[in-house]
């Protein structure tokens, strides 16, 4: 069950919150969502499931806007990282009330408690809830209605190294299932090891989206060792997306293969003397994406 994104825009009075926004979160795969802080994906997020209405623009889920869907939470579960709970009220009795709200079995409840890992804190009142065992909570309370698609905001805040480890098995193998996973958080690192696509924002508007594997290639760096470097670098720069000076003998460029660097190079009988393609984190990515680098 895909999820689409068309043209959305969202503005609060003289703010454009989101502008054009299009992209898909394809069923199966767990998709990144990412951008600075203040880029507008917990806007985006919350006008999926009609938190807040679009100035225009509309989302689908499997075909049907969000509004349409009889029982959505039988189809989408969210998890804000601001959601909140009753501090007298128990885990258990938090996720009873709200199966009751949705019509779900009691047996549900039991169930989550277990696969979320909060059994033994079930009667906890969640007033003393640790951040992470919140978030689990949030979570449970989320997947209720067993939903194909599921949208985290900042799902890993608060989780230690242990928490995140788990969670990035907990969502490979819901998506491993067939259910449409997106994921907004500012934990590069966890989501790297954990996605299957990215979708990358600045300032509400897209930047790239697509698998990592196609992000790593449009922006994939060769390192160049030249004595030519002056004269090969303009001759570089005409076909390729970036080309940088590191050193008085290395270029780093961007957007063109070794092989062809190679050829511009000979054509114009200039030296090369090393060729490296450099692995790049998901991090080196987002931020070349966002121009948060500073440019050497």
């Amino acid at each position: 069950m895909n999820v689409e994104v068309h043209g959305l825009t969202k503005a609060f009075g003289s703010i454009t919150a989101v502008t054009d926004l299009s992209f898909e979160a394809k069923a199966g795969n767990v998709t990144g969502f990412l951008g600075p802080n203040g880029a507008g994906k917990t806007t985006t997020i919350r006008m999926m499931i009609d938190h807040v209405a679009p100035t225009c623009g509309s989302v689908t889920i499997g075909g049907r806007r969000y509004r349409d869907i009889p029982r959505p939470t039988t189809v989408v579960g969210a998890v804000f990282d601001a959601a909140s709970f009753h501090p007298q009220h128990s885990a258990r009795d938090h996720l009873r009330i709200y199966a009751a709200m949705g019509g779900y079995p009691s047996g549900r409840v039991e169930d989550l408690l277990s696969l979320l890992g909060l059994a033994g804190a079930a009667g906890r009142r969640t007033g003393g809830f640790s951040t992470g065992m919140r978030q689990r909570l949030n979570l449970a309370t989320a997947l209720l209605g067993d939903p194909r698609v599921l949208l985290l905001d900042e799902p890993s805040n608060g989780l230690d190294p242990e928490g995140m480890a788990w969670l990035r098995s907990f969502l490979r193998d819901l998506a491993d299932e067939g259910r449409t996973i997106l994921v907004s958080s500012h934990v590069l690192s966890e989501v790297q090891q954990v996605a299957d696509d990215v979708v990358v924002i600045r300032q509400g508007r897209l930047l790239a989206a697509g698998s990592l594997h196609e992000l790593s290639g449009t922006t994939q760096a060769v390192l160049v060792r030249t004595p030519d470097a002056t004269e090969l670098r303009p001759i570089l720069s005409r076909q390729a997306h970036r080309v940088d000076t590191t050193s008085p003998q290395d270029l780093r460029v961007r957007g063109l293969d070794p092989a062809r660097i190679a050829d511009l190079a000979a054509a114009h009988g200039l030296r090369v003397h090393g060729l490296t393609t450099e692995h790049r984190s998901l991090e080196e990515i987002f931020l070349d994406l966002t121009g948060e680098r500073t440019n050497a």
